[in-house]
């Protein structure tokens, strides 16, 4: 398993960033995907945000016929049935270095938000729950909540109640809606604070999304 610290990408929404948001790519993809959506955002200058965008590691995915590619685990079953466990908790543990990297940056832990789409947003909201310190929030974007019979006793008291922005396509025929929607309400059940939205899209995001996205942004750093 590379346990090698993850490259990235950054970008900044402004100078000398307040907060930060780390966010993960899907399957296949990289840290470049999600670069352009930064000033789609709209965020007020009064809130600079510096962007880190990671590379996942390359590994063969068995969906894909074992090719490998960039994936942060991997997958067996669309279903997330058969979940790869030992590569879920490697890379939530690379994604927690960054979040330790951040910290000794200066920005704290409560200023920090664990995003990411598809495969990427299923090991935010694994690394999230799991934190020991109270982070900002989660984007869960295109994605379902994995080993979620775990979440109870693996939980960081930290983070109970922590808000979640979780948004699905509807025609999303890569993660089912009824999965994600499943995951939404487990969540919650949880008891963290989950924001659902839908869109009436395929496994992608759209404008409204993102402006969404950064409305959310603005609610909970600015």
């Amino acid at each position: 398993m590379n346990e090698a610290p993850l490259e990235t990408i950054e970008t900044e929404s402004g100078p000398q960033p307040t907060a930060t948001v780390i966010l993960l790519h899907g399957l296949g993809a990289d840290g470049h995907d999600f670069e352009p959506i930064v000033p789609e955002l709209q965020l007020p200058e009064s809130l600079p945000i510096r962007f880190v965008f990671p590379h996942a590691p390359e590994r063969p995915v068995t969906i894909n016929g074992g090719m490998r590619m960039r994936a942060w685990y991997d997958i067996v079953t669309l279903d997330g049935s058969q979940p790869d466990v030992e590569s879920i908790e490697a890379s939530s543990a690379l994604v927690r270095q960054l979040v330790a990297r951040e910290i000794e940056r200066g920005i704290p832990a409560s200023r920090i938000v664990l995003a990411g789409f598809s495969q990427g947003g299923a090991i935010a909201l694994h690394t999230a729950l799991r934190y020991p310190e109270r982070l900002a929030g989660v984007l869960a974007l295109s994605t379902y909540l994995p080993l979620a019979d775990r979440v109870p006793d693996e939980r960081s008291e930290a983070n109970l109640g922590l808000p979640i922005f979780m948004a699905h396509g509807t025609y999303d025929g890569m993660i089912r809606i009824d999965i994600a929607e499943y995951s939404s309400n487990q969540l919650a059940w949880f008891g963290y604070s989950v924001e659902w939205h839908t869109y009436p899209i395929q496994h992608a995001v759209n404008h409204q999304e993102i402006a969404d996205i950064g409305q959310w942004l603005s609610d909970q750093l600015g």
